[in-house]
């Protein structure tokens, strides 16, 4: 079975950090471009961010940009996100998904992924 799991998603405080990790199981994640999708309680989801299968092109968009870091290790088939001063605003459910398609066919296109993964719910709150 082909899947995606998300883990490291918690509580923290404003200025805090987390790291989370999504994993495939029952496929290899180096020939897949993988996003980072979040979705707060009555609002749209929003991707914003993306890894290039080689791990060479990353994306962000602004509101995350020089806080959040994607990489990968595809030895260990998992994607990793970095969370720095973290912010009331990023509270959402976070999601990783992954496409064969390349970072600038999927990122901030279509959201047609080939799988997604559960999410992780993320609160950032005194």
């Amino acid at each position: 079975q082909k899947q995606l799991v998300e883990s490291g998603g918690g509580l923290v405080q404003p200025g805090g950090s987390l790291r989370l990790s999504c994993a495939a199981s029952g496929f290899t994640l180096d020939s897949y471009t993988i996003g980072w999708i979040r979705q707060a309680p009555g609002k749209e989801r929003e991707e914003f961010s993306c890894i290039s299968n080689n791990g060479e092109t990353t994306t962000y968009v602004r509101s995350v940009k020089g806080r959040f870091t994607v990489s990968r290790d595809n030895a260990k088939n998992t994607v990793y996100l970095q969370m720095n001063s973290l912010k009331p605003e990023d509270t959402a459910v976070y999601s990783c998904a992954a496409s064969r398609l390349g970072v600038f066919e999927i990122c901030g296109v279509s959201g047609q992924y080939d799988y997604w993964g559960q999410g992780t719910q993320v609160t950032v709150s005194s």
